[in-house]
């Protein structure tokens, strides 16, 4: 078990207090699923320099693209592996690219 100590001003009863840093976790937990899921970012072995910065950025742009795709219907999963197989496959209707 691990013990975390938190620290507020708020004015809250332990049991608001618990269920805010609950609430807080969860967003947490929600935001970074895909991320390790889908792209095993917690299995990513870079380090040298900002480049662990950098890739984590490029890793939300590519989410954030295969999530706002809705030509191709499938899952992030499939639509990874549908752009490294498919050199057509951008994840970009061509009307949202400006390229029609």
């Amino acid at each position: 078990m691990t013990v975390r100590y938190y620290i507020s001003s708020a004015d809250l009863t332990a049991e608001k207090f618990a269920t805010a840093i609950r609430n807080h976790w969860h967003v947490e937990n929600k935001l970074h699923w895909r991320l390790d899921v889908v792209m095993n970012e917690d299995d990513c072995k870079i380090r040298r320099g900002n480049a662990a910065e950098l890739f984590s950025g490029i890793r939300h742009i590519a989410i954030n693209i295969l999530t706002n795709d809705k030509v191709f219907k499938a899952g992030l999963r499939r639509k990874m592996r549908k752009a490294a197989m498919d050199r057509n496959y951008s994840g970009v209707s061509p009307a949202e690219s400006g390229l029609s």
